[in-house]
Parts: C-alpha cells; sequence; structure tokens
C-alpha cells in the first residue's frame, strides 16, 4: 500500500474499455489501482446507453459505494428496481440481501458514477441469476463455481 496522500485528476485518467459480453460494456477509470491499495478501492465508470457493467451479484465480504456523476439508469436489487440519476448515493453492504445491478437505460447519454468499495480478501460473491459463486483473493486471483456443483464436505477424502 502507498503510504503518500494520493491526488489524481480525472483528465490524468486513463480509461480501460471492457466489452466481452452482451449486454455488458464499460470503460473503467482506476484510482486506485488494486495492486497498491488494500482497503479501499476507488474507479470510476461510464456505461454506454443500454448497458451494464457487471451481473446481478451481491458480496460477503465488502461494501459497495457508488455516486452518480451524471446521467441516469436503474438499480436492480431484490426488491425490485430503483430509479437513480445525477446525484445519488448508493450504499451496497455485503449481504445476500443487497444484490445490485446497475443498467443504463438511457438510450442516448452515459450513465457516470464513482465506485468505492471496501477490499475485505478474500471476498465470495454471489450471482442469483446464474446460480454461480465467485472467489476473489484480493491481488491474486478470481475463481467462479456453478453452485450445482456442490459436494459433501468429505467427498473425495
Amino acid at each position: 500500500m502507498k503510504d503518500e496522500v494520493l491526488i489524481v485528476n480525472q483528465i490524468n485518467l486513463t480509461g480501460k474499455h471492457k466489452v466481452e459480453h452482451e449486454p455488458y460494456e464499460f470503460v473503467k477509470y482506476e484510482i486506485t489501482p488494486r495492486k497498491d491499495f488494500s482497503q479501499c478501492y476507488v474507479a470510476m465508470y461510464e456505461i454506454p446507453p443500454m448497458k451494464s457493467n457487471y451481473p446481478y451479484h451481491y458480496h460477503i465480504a465488502n461494501t459497495e459505494v457508488f455516486y452518480v456523476i451524471s446521467g441516469q439508469g436503474i438499480l436492480r436489487t431484490p426488491e425490485g428496481d430503483r430509479n437513480i440519476k445525477s446525484g445519488d448515493f448508493i450504499v451496497c453492504p455485503p449481504s445476500e440481501n443487497c444484490a445490485h445491478k446497475i443498467i443504463n437505460n438511457s438510450e442516448n447519454e452515459i450513465l457516470k458514477y464513482i465506485d468505492f468499495d471496501t477490499t475485505n480478501s478474500p471476498d465470495i460473491i454471489g450471482y442469483p441469476d446464474s446460480d454461480k459463486t465467485g472467489i476473489i483473493i484480493h491481488n491474486q486471483s478470481s475463481t467462479f463455481y456453478r453452485n450445482e456443483d456442490k459436494v459433501d464436505y468429505y467427498d473425495g477424502e
């Protein structure tokens, strides 16, 4: 972890464009590179119209906080869809009850927000739509499993 104050201006950030699977696409600007910060991760996202950046999911060990800079969209939650817009803060504590997915439902405006995350490791991520579980070890690995493959504790021993 860096032991100095970090000041980053948005114009000096380099975005990483990711589009691997429909309907997911985004540009991410890392403010606190994961390799340099062990307790908090901050990134700015731009989601194009009619896209999302990540599937519907929840965390077991980490909180995610979003601040919408510009645009509007939908936050999908277990209680239903909620409209989000510029100026909104969204706090998603670690819990299955706080599953979430951000969707840009605009036809022509980019949804831009800042994501502040704790980085407790390991973290377990649940994906209710695809019945998967992910295990993320900070700066080491990410592994995903289908929940249907559950086995008994002593299986194979």
